[in-house]
């Protein structure tokens, strides 16, 4: 695999905002990006990745409870849905590098604060993903981490390995949409080898701390979290202070790792409050 820090983690070279003549932007920005409550003047856009086996579809509600006032840009991941003729993407840094890309294309065209948001694994992509643009000299106004351990404090896990049966369980355990989903045999065929790629993702990626005495990022970092959540426990998520040399806060909400399926009102009150400099609804 491809360590993301191994290499430059800037948008590769040789692009004007990120163009060359072998790409269509806007067309891979229509495979990529979803749009649910268009805002035509927002003061901030914020961009969603999704957790493990998760899609676009997912920060629907979300997106809601943040227009006018932030316009969530919802990810799609290749494999899935209406991208599921395409090649599913087992490794975090080459999806950081292909989304990385894809936004920095967006920001040229329609320039103005953004954000990233990413709910488990979605919350590691994030990270990679604000690097590559930081480092590409992009401003990143702030960094939504949910569900997740910092990159400093990840496990040695190989449940990407395991048996279908264990995998499901797995998945299960977590609560949310998905476990009630996975009792349907046919939605069983269809998801677990997008759940397996994923899981491969997450759990061979390897964090590799900035060259020099530095942080990782600039942007202010602000980690969510389940009080119940058994896959981050709050020391854990309380790591991701250390990957930035901005700002920091810790929410933790009752509930398990999808405790946002209940408090979606909440976690958009608290976004626009960072992102456009109101005060705490």
């Amino acid at each position: 695999m491809t360590n993301p820090v191994d290499q430059d983690l800037r948008v590769p070279a040789g692009r004007e905002g990120g163009r060359d003549g072998g790409r269509d932007p806007q067309a891979e920005r229509r495979l990529w990006l979803r749009r649910y409550h268009p805002s035509p003047d927002p003061a901030a856009r914020l961009v969603c990745l999704p957790h493990s086996g998760g899609a676009a579809p997912y920060f629907r509600a979300l997106s809601e409870a943040l227009s006018p006032a932030v316009e969530a840009v919802a990810v799609q991941y290749p494999g899935r849905q209406d991208r599921r003729t395409e090649p599913l993407v087992g490794d975090l840094g080459e999806l950081a590098t292909r989304l990385a890309e894809v936004l920095d294309d967006l920001l040229t065209d329609e320039p103005g604060p953004f954000a990233l948001f990413g709910h488990s694994m979605g919350a590691l992509l994030a990270f990679e993903v604000a690097r590559r643009l930081e480092q590409d000299g992009r401003e990143v106004a702030g960094l939504f981490v949910s569900g997740m351990r910092a990159p400093s404090a990840q496990r040695n896990e190989w449940l990407h390995l395991a048996e279908d049966a264990e995998l499901l369980r797995e998945v299960r355990g977590l609560g949310g949409t998905e476990a009630r989903l996975l009792e349907d045999e046919e939605i069983v065929r269809a998801a677990l080898p997008v759940i397996r790629s994923d899981t491969r993702a997450v759990e061979t990626y390897h964090y590799r701390a900035a060259s020099g005495a530095g942080a990782d990022l600039r942007c202010p970092v602000i980690a969510l979290t389940g009080t119940e959540d058994p896959r981050v426990t709050p020391v854990e998520a309380g790591t991701w202070r250390d990957h930035t040399s901005g700002g920091f806060e810790l929410h933790a909400f009752p509930g398990d790792h999808f405790y946002l399926n209940a408090f979606t009102a909440a976690l958009g009150r608290l976004m626009r409050a960072r992102l456009t400099g109101g005060p705490d609804e």
